[in-house]
């Protein structure tokens, strides 16, 4: 189930009218930093589950 043009315009239009012109600027401005974020967050957790790794490694030794 792919999502087409038509319904990528109805949900634009849905946005514009709900949350107006004058703030989608804004909105998207949010969404890529929390897009940035979460990527930075994943990025980190997966250092972190690597130092904890290496650490249990270096105690067997």
């Amino acid at each position: 189930m792919r999502i087409g043009t038509q319904e990528l315009l109805i949900v634009l239009l849905i946005v514009v009218v709900v949350f107006g012109p004058t703030q989608i600027p804004k909105l998207t401005k949010m969404f890529g930093k929390s897009v940035k974020n979460f990527r930075e967050g994943m990025n980190s957790s997966d250092d972190d589950d690597t130092k904890k790794d290496d650490v249990k490694d270096e105690k067997k030794d």
